[in-house]
């Protein structure tokens, strides 16, 4: 089994966190998106993981750091990591064919903006499954149609009649990827363009034409991290799941004086908690300092320095040195506010 991990894009939307950290890599609950994300996936679908193929941006941001760090994720997992990248932002089908060397055998595909809480049971009688989310309104998201077999017959993006609430995100299955590296191909060379992308669906599609059978895979729970406000969510939800599942989130090495940890939190290594509360459902990065602050469902990464605060809902970047009275507050990197 392949996992194959589109990342390349730069998360605008959760700027000012990504003007220096690709999205990917922004920890969640103390771990990078895409730590989290492929770690799971490897787990739930409970067979070797024979490769870990990363689709990355432009090397003067995705840069060796990142590159050792996904080499060290994929060797933690038995896995050999092979690294594309692709040169332009010209769809998620463009993406995936970025790396098609590696796009042959069983496969998964998963683009690294979103965290999930699933079971696999992957249909081995299918030739793709496509996991999906029921959701709320379906009119916002791509959904799948089902037929009476509960097959995949459809993929509509953004139905303004309703189609069905089960919501594609962004984790797909392939008995044998190399047949969608065919029909993507055919996409590229034929021009095939929607939005001004090559689409991985335009694959899919030609796949459902030629009889391949599609079926859903449905997921627990599905955890956007698009923009700091879904981020910040996502961190307390998954707090709250590494909490039930009993894992260690406080350091050893954490320092309190006349300080107070409420639970779920994830405090890192050489934390410093001085006069101050934290949390329930709030992230610490390692080697940050806190005095005489309180603060509760944040996110704050490494290396920063917090005083007098009173936040909540906050998302605070890493070598930031904050003192003031705001609350819902985003700031990114190496940002001082005194």
């Amino acid at each position: 089994m392949k996992i194959i991990v589109p990342m390349a894009g730069r998360g605008s939307r959760l700027r000012p966190h990504t003007l220096t950290v690709p999205k990917p890599l922004i920890p969640v609950a103390g771990k990078p998106i895409v730590h989290r994300l492929v770690t799971d996936i490897a787990k739930v679908l409970g067979e070797p993981i024979e490769e870990i193929a990363f689709i990355l941006g432009d090397p003067a941001f995705f840069g060796d750091d990142v590159v050792t760090s996904l080499t060290a994720l994929a060797e933690e997992l038995g896995a050999k990591a092979s690294i594309y990248r692709q040169d332009k932002p010209l769809g998620t089908g463009h993406a995936i064919m970025s790396a098609k060397e590696s796009l042959s055998g069983p496969a998964v595909i998963a683009y690294a903006d979103t965290l999930i809480r699933a079971d696999f049971n992957l249909d081995k009688e299918a030739d793709s499954v496509i996991w999906v989310k029921q959701v709320d309104q379906p009119e916002a998201y791509g959904v799948v149609k089902l037929n009476k077999e509960n097959q995949i017959v459809e993929l509509v993006e953004k139905p303004k009649e309703y189609v069905s609430d089960l919501a594609v995100i962004g984790i797909y299955y392939f008995k044998d990827v190399g047949v969608l590296k065919e029909e993507l191909q055919y996409v590229l060379d034929n021009n095939i363009i929607h939005g001004g992308e090559y689409q991985i669906n335009d694959g899919i599609k030609r796949m459902m034409k030629k009889g391949k059978v599609f079926v859903p895979g449905k997921v627990d729970e599905w955890m956007d991290c698009g923009n700091k406000q879904v981020t910040v969510e996502t961190n307390t939800r998954m707090l709250g799941f590494l909490a039930q599942d009993q894992e260690e989130l406080v350091s050893d090495s954490v320092r309190l004086e006349n300080a107070n940890i409420i639970a779920p939190c994830f405090i890192g290594e050489n934390v410093v908690l001085k006069n101050t509360t934290v949390g329930p459902n709030v992230s610490v990065g390692s080697n940050t300092t806190i005095e005489d602050s309180t603060i509760k469902e944040s996110l704050i990464q490494e290396h920063s320095v917090i005083k007098n605060a009173d936040l909540s809902n906050a998302m605070i970047g890493n070598h930031v040195v904050y003192d003031g009275k705001y609350t819902a507050v985003s700031i990114g990197d190496y940002s001082v506010l005194e």
